[in-house]
C-alpha cells in the first residue's frame, strides 16, 4: 500500500535533556509537538529516535534484520489501522526478532488489566482523529511517571510485515508502538535483548515485585496465586536457564512466559490445580499433561472441557501446578501494594521512597568483609516501624517490604551491566544514644549482628525482601558487592506505619505516605464471605447478591430471584457440584462490576431497564456484537412483556453470551464454524 505524507523535520521543540541523567528520557512536549504538526499539516518525525539503524542498535540484532528493511507508518500497512480496540477480547501480542521475551511477558500481563494498561498506554490515541504521526506512553521510571514520545514509523520487511512486536489482530498497533517507546527509553531496540520479567513489571506499574523460587515454593502457593490472579496483579514466570531452545516437552528454556489464569478442576480422581500460561512467541506450547492434545481432559465433565480447552497453537496452554513447579524456575508477581504478602485485612499500607548514590571515595563502601573494610561508608538509612492500631510499645511483628533499585549508568541499557547489589539490616537497641546527623561508625556494625544480609548479591535492576520485624528502630545499609563502584539508587520501604530518613545527610525525617489500594476492601469482603460459606449454593448466592450495595445503579437496586440465581449458578458451575467456589465467585464478581458499569452508562433515563437500542449499545460496549435480529430475539427471550430488560436479566444474558463465545472459540478450527456431536450439542443447549 503506497501512501505519501508530508513530514515535519526541523524542530526546535522537544530537544534532548542535557543534564546527563541516564535514568530520565529526553524531554519532549507531546502536546506542543502534536499541535504544531496539526497546524502545519504534516506528520511527526522524531529526531531523538530516528527511523534508522542507529535506533535498532549496533550489535547482533542487526544480523537478524531482513535485507531490505523499511520504516512504515500503520496507515501504510493496513486499510483500517487501529491504535487500540476495547472490543478485541484477547489482546495477544507476538514477539519479533528482538530477544525481549521478558518485556513481552510483562506486556501481555499488563494487557489483562485495562485500568493499569491505560496508565501506561493512553487509549484515546488514534490514526484518524487528530492524527499527526506522534504517540505518547508513560513509564514508572525510578520513582516518577515519565512520558516517552515516539513517531509511528515502524520497521517492516519487504512484504510490509512488522519485524518486531506485532498483534494477533493485524490492524492493532499499540503493542508495536509501546515496544518502540520502551526501546527509546532503554537506548535502542537492541538494548531490550535480555532482561528480567520483574524489571518490566515495575516499569509498567511502579508496583512491588515478589519473586518466588519455585524449587522452594511455599506450601500455600495455590492460595497466593488465587489471591494474586483476582486482584490488581501482573504475573510472569521464567523457565530454567538456557539459550531459548525448544525442549522435547514443548517448553523453551531460558524463556519468560505470562501467567494468564488458574483453575481448580474436578476429575474422576479428585481435584486438580491448573495454571494457564502464554508463550510470547504466540506459538510453541507445552506437550505434557493438560496440554491441548492431552488425554487428561477426558477426566473432566463435557461442560468443563468445552469451556476450558482451546485447541489452537496460539502459545497459550494449561498445565498442572505440580508440573509448573517442576519445569519453571521463577514466579514473579507484581502488585500495586504489598497487600498480597500478608493475610492481614482492614489495614492500610504506607510507603517512603528515598534516593541515594554510591560515590567512589565517599559512599561506595562495598559489602561487609572485615573490621577494617569501608562498609560503614555506605549510605545509612534509619527506619522506625510500629503497628498503627497497637502503638509503638506493641511487640507484635510488623510486615515490612524493602526494595532497592539501581539506576542505569549509561544512556543505553545494556552498555554498562547492572552492578551486584544488596542491603543489610541492623537493629538499633538504643536509638536515642547517637547523633542522627552522623553516620554510625565501623564499630557499630561489627558489634551488632545483621538481622538480614544478602545471601547473594544480584546483578539485577531491583532486589527486594519481605521482613517480619518487631516494632523498633533499624538501620538499612544498601551497598554494592565491591567497594568503589559508583551508581545511583532508589530505596523504597513499605509497611503499615514507619518513619524513614538518611543518617548523616542533613536530611529531614520523611514520614510515610498512605497507599490507596482499590482491591484491599474487596479482599477483606471475599475473606470474610468464604470463611462463612466455603462453597456457595443458589440460595446463598441470592442472599449475597441482594445485599450487595449496587452503587453504580443509583436508586434502582436489582432484586435477584432464586430462579435467576439458579441460572447464574448453572453457567458458573463447571463441575456440576451445585455450588461455586471462591475462585468462581471472584470471576463472577469482576463480571458483575463490569456489567453494572455498562448497564448504568446506557440506562440514560435511569429507568432501571434497557430498550432495544440501549441493549445493543450496552453489548457493543462490552465487546459483543450481535446482529439486530439476534439482539431483538434476546430482548424477547430475556426481557419483560414491554420489551424492556432489567439488570438481573442483563447479567444472565451477558454471562450466557460470553460462555457461548468462549465455547465457540475453543471448538472452532477455522474461526467460522464448529462441529458438535449430539452430547455436546445437548450440553450446550441445556447448560451454556
Amino acid at each position: 500500500m503506497a501512501m505519501w505524507f508530508p513530514v515535519c523535520r526541523n524542530w526546535k521543540l522537544g530537544c534532548e535533556d542535557s543534564t546527563g541523567d541516564f535514568s530520565q528520557p529526553p524531554r519532549q512536549d507531546y502536546e506542543a509537538l502534536k499541535e504544531r504538526c496539526l497546524r502545519d499539516g504534516c506528520l511527526f518525525e522524531d529526531k531523538s529516535f530516528p527511523a534508522t539503524l542507529s535506533s535498532i542498535g549496533s550489535g547482533p540484532l542487526l544480523r537478524k534484520l531482513p535485507s531490505r528493511l523499511q520504516w512504515r507508518r500503520p496507515p501504510e500497512l493496513h486499510s483500517n489501522p487501529l491504535f487500540y480496540s476495547a472490543k478485541a477480547k484477547r489482546l495477544y501480542l507476538c514477539q519479533g526478532l528482538v530477544g525481549d521475551c521478558w518485556f513481552l511477558a510483562a506486556l501481555q500481563a499488563l494487557s489483562l488489566h485495562q485500568d493499569i494498561l491505560s496508565r501506561v498506554v493512553p487509549l484515546n490515541q488514534s490514526f484518524t482523529e487528530k492524527y499527526a504521526g506522534i504517540f505518547q506512553f508513560w513509564f514508572w521510571h525510578f520513582g516518577k511517571w515519565v512520558p516517552v514520545v515516539v513517531d509511528d514509523r515502524l520497521p517492516v520487511n519487504e512484504a510490509g510485515q512488522l519485524v518486531f512486536v506485532s498483534s494477533t489482530y493485524k490492524n492493532l498497533f499499540w503493542g508495536a508502538l509501546l515496544e518502540k517507546a520502551y526501546a527509546k527509553l532503554s537506548g535502542s531496540y537492541e538494548d531490550l535483548q535480555c532482561g528480567q520479567v520483574s524489571e518490566a513489571l515495575v516499569d509498567f506499574t511502579g508496583g512491588v515485585t515478589m519473586t518466588i523460587n519455585l524449587a522452594e515454593a511455599p506450601d500455600n502457593l495455590w492460595d497466593v496465586l488465587t489471591r494474586a490472579i483476582y486482584s490488581r496483579t501482573l504475573i510472569g514466570c521464567q523457565t530454567h536457564c538456557g539459550n531459548e531452545q525448544v525442549l522435547e516437552n514443548g517448553l523453551v528454556d531460558g524463556h519468560a512466559y505470562t501467567l494468564t489464569g488458574i483453575r481448580k478442576v474436578t476429575t474422576s480422581h479428585g481435584p486438580e490445580y491448573l495454571v494457564r500460561l502464554r508463550n510470547p512467541w504466540g506459538k510453541i506450547e507445552w506437550r505434557g499433561d493438560w496440554s491441548d492434545s492431552s488425554s487428561m481432559w477426558d477426566l473432566l465433565s463435557p461442560k468443563e472441557k468445552i469451556l476450558l480447552l482451546r485447541k489452537d497453537n496460539d502459545g497459550e496452554f494449561w498445565m498442572s501446578l505440580r508440573d509448573f513447579k517442576a519445569h519453571f524456575m521463577l514466579l514473579v508477581i507484581c502488585k500495586l501494594s504489598p497487600g498480597l504478602l500478608t493475610q492481614e485485612v482492614g489495614q492500610k499500607w504506607s510507603y517512603t521512597m528515598l534516593e541515594g548514590r554510591w560515590e567512589n571515595g565517599r559512599t561506595a563502601g562495598g559489602q561487609m568483609k572485615s573490621p577494617r573494610d569501608t562498609f560503614w561508608k555506605n549510605p545509612q538509612f534509619l527506619l522506625s516501624i510500629w503497628r498503627p492500631q497497637e502503638g509503638r510499645r506493641s511487640r507484635s511483628l510488623c510486615s515490612v517490604l524493602v526494595s532497592l533499585l539501581q539506576k542505569p549508568r549509561h544512556r543505553h541499557r545494556n552498555r554498562k551491566p547492572h552492578l551486584a547489589i544488596g542491603f543489610y539490616l541492623f537493629r538499633v537497641s538504643r536509638p536515642l544514644s547517637f547523633d542522627a546527623q552522623k553516620k554510625l561508625p565501623s564499630e557499630f556494625f561489627w558489634k551488632n549482628a545483621s538481622l538480614s544480609c544478602p545471601a547473594t548479591f544480584l546483578t539485577e535492576k531491583e532486589v527486594s525482601q519481605e521482613l517480619w520485624l518487631e516494632p523498633g528502630t533499624y538501620v538499612i545499609v544498601p551497598c554494592t558487592s565491591k567497594a568503589r563502584q559508583e551508581s545511583e539508587f532508589v530505596l523504597r520501604v513499605f509497611s503499615r506505619k514507619h518513619v524513614f530518613y538518611e543518617i548523616g545527610s542533613n536530611s529531614s525525617v520523611i514520614f510515610s505516605k498512605e497507599i490507596v489500594d482499590q482491591s484491599e476492601g474487596k479482599d477483606e469482603f471475599f475473606t470474610k464471605l468464604f470463611e462463612k460459606y466455603p462453597e456457595i449454593n443458589a440460595i446463598q448466592l441470592q442472599n449475597i447478591l441482594n445485599h450487595m450495595p449496587w452503587s453504580g445503579l443509583g436508586s434502582k437496586q436489582p432484586l435477584f430471584s432464586l430462579e435467576a440465581c439458579q441460572g447464574i449458578l448453572a453457567l458458573l458451575d463447571l463441575n456440576a457440584s451445585g455450588t461455586v467456589s471462591i475462585q468462581e465467585f471472584r470471576d463472577l464478581w469482576k463480571q458483575l462490576m463490569f456489567y453494572q458499569e455498562v448497564f448504568h452508562k446506557q440506562d440514560t433515563n435511569q429507568s432501571g431497564s434497557l430498550n432495544w437500542a440501549q441493549l445493543r449499545a450496552a453489548m457493543r460496549e462490552a465487546g459483543i456484537v450481535l446482529s439486530d435480529g439476534v439482539c431483538q430475539l434476546m430482548l424477547i427471550r430475556y426481557g419483560g412483556p414491554d420489551l424492556q430488560m432489567n439488570f438481573v436479566s442483563f447479567v444472565h444474558l451477558m454471562l450466557r453470551v460470553e460462555n457461548m463465545e468462549d465455547v465457540f472459540q475453543n471448538l472452532t478450527q477455522d474461526g467460522k464454524g464448529i462441529y458438535l456431536q449430539k452430547p455436546e450439542w445437548l450440553m450446550m443447549a441445556l447448560y451454556c
